[in-house]
């Protein structure tokens, strides 16, 4: 047998292990301007400087389309000084984290917690880092109808592999969401409000009216298929959900995941056998097979 543990000394004070809270890694820096200037127009290097020279030398910096700048931290103590920071240089900015970046969402399933209000759920589950808790709900026969299955938003960008309810241990799988589809042109990655298509109707894939009274046959306005915009069936709905899956799953951006996907996915109209098939070539009386 192995010698046996000492315990502490009488009297002696035993300091609980303190749990280290998240910090926020992602953050948006925004020009403060009246005139709405980005960073478009301002110098790489001035920008690489001003934020060397205040917070250190940070993980990655990424222009958006907006000409926001998009940092990654890789401290607590950068997070800190960025967050506090007003001047790039010369330049007056404005940081603030992205939400959405900084968070994550799982899902887990109980039966137990089913009859729970959701308000005492995520007061419980706080202290694992819980900070919102909706429960997940199917329409049936018309009626609305709660599962057992809950969706959670945690306050760190890396998902937990499990949770404790009480006293049972729950695993946390990733949140896929459905892919977004534009309710007025029908297309896939954005919405209704920032849509600058045209009026397109989900059941018939026509311009210039809803799907409210449509009663004209069902026609895809993505795939051109027989079926209407938001059928489930829909091949563009599937790679779409592919898309959105690879996302959250390796938790990149839509443009990472859309490549990836794409190199994955055989070109519309050709099939794996076309691209390796052979051609027959004719020289005299021999025939060769060529390979392409």
């Amino acid at each position: 047998m192995g010698a046996r543990k000492k315990g502490p000394f009488s009297g002696q004070h035993i300091v609980p292990k303190q749990i280290e809270h998240p910090f926020d890694i992602y953050f948006i820096v925004k020009r403060a301007s009246n005139t709405n200037e980005t960073f478009e127009n301002v110098s790489p290097f001035l920008v690489e400087k001003a934020l060397t020279s205040t917070v250190g030398e940070v993980a990655n910096v990424r222009k958006l389309r907006t000409g926001d700048l998009l940092v990654e931290v890789t401290s607590r103590q950068q997070s800190q000084k960025l967050a506090k920071l007003k001047t790039f240089a010369t330049i007056p900015v404005v940081v603030s984290p992205r939400s959405s970046l900084n968070s994550s969402k799982g899902v887990i399933t109980c039966g137990e917690l089913l009859n729970e209000p959701l308000e005492v759920i995520t007061n419980e589950l706080k202290s694992q880092g819980v900070t919102h808790v909706r429960r997940i709900t199917i329409r049936r026969a018309g009626q609305l109808l709660e599962t057992k299955h809950h969706v959670l938003m945690f306050n760190s960008p890396k998902l937990p592999e499990s949770i404790k309810a009480g006293y049972i241990k729950l695993k946390v799988r990733p949140y896929i969401p459905n892919p977004l589809r534009c309710f007025k042109c029908q297309r896939f990655g954005h919405s209704k409000v920032n849509c600058r298509g045209t009026l397109t109707c989900a059941r018939c894939a026509g311009t210039g009216h809803e799907s409210t009274d449509c009663t004209l046959k069902g026609k895809c306005a993505n795939c051109k298929g027989d079926h209407t915009s938001f059928s489930l069936s829909c091949q563009k709905w599937k790679v779409e959900k592919k898309i959105v899956s690879t996302k959250f799953k390796q938790n990149i951006s839509f443009t990472e995941a859309r490549r990836l996907v794409q190199a994955q996915t055989p070109t519309e109209g050709k099939s794996y056998a076309s691209v390796a098939k052979t051609s027959l070539t004719v020289s005299g009386t021999q025939t060769k097979s060529v390979v392409i």
